[in-house]
């Protein structure tokens, strides 16, 4: 069953339109990297995804109903972000006891363990933390709370390496115990595409690739050779990126599917393959030479 479903989705945002055209579907209990550059149109589809805003046209199912100030979709989705606010007359105990009032699956025990594990104080509150502290309490709401949708957009902002590591695994383990649909928009594909099942890349609010993360790692290769011999043999190929290495010696990512690699390497060119996350950059790179011609 899918989740959501999205038909020719756009938003403006005044004169800018930051959706355009985006149509795709997310499966029930999966979790999905959404990924994309700044600006690129993540925050107003997941608040969109969430009934915050309203869309400027397109049609936009979750859990099969519109979802603005749906109350239904409100109840089996939370949005986690930077940007969570709580009563400021509640302590952090104080609002993991008046979530569970919020939220049916609401998980009292894994929020405990997870209160005490990251070194919270019963009495702190949340607009005094850190913001590394504030994003760790954030995602314990959000693991606690299971919903049926859970969205976190960018989780992990102000947490150090370890509490994001620690993050990321809870979250597995948590999933595996009790699946649910999860997206979790970040900058960060290498550090969480071993959770992920789908990549939805966007740029400039339309859809660039959504496909299975697997697929991905496997969407492009790497090749080095004689600038003459690469240029030549991806003439009719499609290329994602190309880069002078050194002198006479040239670095191209092409689309692997129908590639004769073989043939490749019969005329004396290195293959080799292509993160995820370097693929996603190539796929949006939208602009010419390096940023040492910027000072030309």
């Amino acid at each position: 069953m899918n989740v959501i479903t999205c038909e020719g989705l756009k938003k403006n945002q005044r004169k800018v339109r930051a959706l355009s055209d985006l149509s795709f579907t997310i499966k029930e209990n999966t979790i999905t990297g959404l990924i994309g550059r700044n600006g690129a149109g993540k925050t107003t589809l997941l608040k969109i995804l969430a009934g915050f805003w309203r869309e400027s046209s397109g049609e936009v199912k979750v859990f099969n109903q519109h979802p603005f100030n749906n109350l239904y979709v409100s109840a089996n989705t939370i949005y986690v972000d930077d940007q969570m606010s709580f009563p400021a007359s509640l302590t952090l105990t104080e609002i993991l006891q008046e979530a569970e009032v919020f939220y049916e699956n609401w998980n009292g025990k894994l929020a405990k363990r997870l209160f005490d594990y990251f070194s919270f104080h019963p009495e702190q509150q949340h607009e005094n933390l850190s913001k590394g502290k504030k994003s760790t309490f954030n995602m314990i709401v959000g693991l606690a709370s299971r919903c049926a949708l859970t969205i976190y957009d960018e989780p992990t902002t102000g947490m150090d390496a370890a509490v994001r590591k620690d993050f990321y695994r809870a979250l597995l383990r948590d999933y595996l115990e009790y699946p649910r649909t999860i997206i979790i928009s970040s900058h960060h594909l290498d550090e969480v595409e071993d959770l992920l099942e789908d990549v939805l890349l966007l740029q400039d609010g339309s859809k660039c690739l959504h496909l299975p993360i697997d697929e991905l790692k496997d969407y492009a290769v790497g090749l080095t050779g004689r600038t003459e011999m690469v240029r030549q043999w991806i003439a009719n190929k499609e290329v994602f990126h190309t880069n002078n290495i050194g002198a006479g010696t040239t670095y191209a990512v092409v689309k692997k599917e129908g590639i004769p690699l073989d043939n490749a390497r019969q005329l004396g060119m290195e293959t080799t393959s292509v993160t995820s996350s370097d693929i996603c950059v190539y796929l949006t790179d939208q602009t010419k030479g390096g940023i040492d011609d910027v000072f030309k």
